[in-house]
């Protein structure tokens, strides 16, 4: 990206938790006059979380909405790059990472992604391969396989955001996909820590993620990949360049070997003192399990109190109805242990 010639980012998702810090983040650049299209969907919120700066241009779309894709194409027209952070359903239930990424790929298509550092940057999760893993590699991997998210999976919420990253892999642009792990605004900054094989288990400072989402912008290394991270506290968060190039390419991701490897080092990174996810319920703490006040087995199912939360997320995605949510969610972890 060349300084004499402003680049133009759209951001979409601009107003989200995450959407929010990487607009702050690409004005920050030192040496780059950036211009950020911030696509948002209420303007009254975007004047209250965005910053007042001349160099943000507000674009005004439903990215759940029937001319998705049209807006698409009009945002993208002479800008250089995306990053998804956006989250959210349809009416029908369809998530809106799928038709949105599709759509931001084919219009950063340039018919040459070797080579290139990433023109469509994706904000997935991590967690979105493991619902689909094998009962075999789900017990040999239980640390990343029985926690919260994984066994709820509200909405299959998982299993669509896999959807929408192979279509952003079936597309001609040069991309990079981080999944980060849970996001904790009081978790302090740090390191990032990069990984592959999907089992990277912990928690995410937002301020860190939005630095590796703009970072790979900038990082021909980046390109072609997919890689989980999370934040590791009480390091100097340094270069992303010599993590980044030593991770695989989609192409010819890591083997089994190496993964269960991966997996068995990130399990002493976790956070508290008894570094075992799978005592922990959705909504507790790693604190909360090491003082006592969580105690869950190994295999158990939710509890209503646990499905309670995974209700309160999704519908405030604007997903599933809250009404038969419960049972959709019993349903659903019926299935996903049978």
């Amino acid at each position: 990206m060349s300084a004499l010639a402003p680049p133009t980012v759209v951001v979409a998702g601009a107003t989200g938790r995450v959407g929010r810090l990487v607009v702050q983040r690409l004005l920050q650049r030192e040496g780059t006059a950036t211009t950020v299209r911030a696509v948002v969907r209420d303007g009254a919120k975007a004047l209250e979380v965005l910053p007042r700066d001349g160099r943000i241009e507000l674009v005004f779309c439903d990215l759940a909405s029937d001319d998705c894709a049209a807006a698409i194409k009009r945002m993208s027209e002479g800008a250089d790059a995306v990053i998804w952070c956006a989250s959210g359903f349809k009416p029908d239930g369809t998530l809106i990472d799928i038709d949105g990424v599709t759509e931001f790929a084919k219009a950063f298509d340039n018919g040459n992604a070797s080579g290139n550092a990433p023109k469509v940057v994706l904000c997935s999760s991590a967690g979105v391969s493991r619902p689909q893993w094998s009962e075999e590699k789900m017990k040999k991997l239980v640390g990343a396989a029985d926690i919260p998210i994984i066994r709820l999976n509200p909405g299959a919420i998982l299993d669509k955001k896999m959807v929408a990253e192979a279509k952003l892999r079936e597309g001609g642009a040069p991309y990079c996909i981080v999944r980060p792990t849970g996001l904790k605004d009081t978790w302090p900054a740090g390191r990032p820590i990069l990984s592959q094989g999907d089992v990277a288990v912990g928690r995410t400072n937002p301020d860190d993620l939005a630095e590796v989402l703009v970072s790979c912008l900038e990082e021909p290394h980046a390109a072609g990949k997919t890689f989980e991270m999370f934040t590791m506290t009480g390091y100097p968060a340094g270069a992303l360049g010599t993590a980044l190039e030593a991770l695989a390419s989609d192409k010819a991701p890591p083997s089994e070997a190496a993964v269960e490897a991966s997996y068995r080092v990130l399990q002493q990174m976790l956070p508290g003192e008894q570094q075992d996810a799978t005592k922990l319920e959705m909504g507790r703490t790693y604190e909360e399990v090491d003082a006592g006040k969580v105690g869950r087995e190994r295999g158990a199912a939710p509890t209503e109190r646990e499905l309670s939360v995974a209700q309160g997320a999704l519908t405030s995605m604007g997903g599933v109805p809250a009404t038969p949510m419960r049972g959709f969610l019993r349903r659903l972890f019926r299935r996903s242990s049978s």
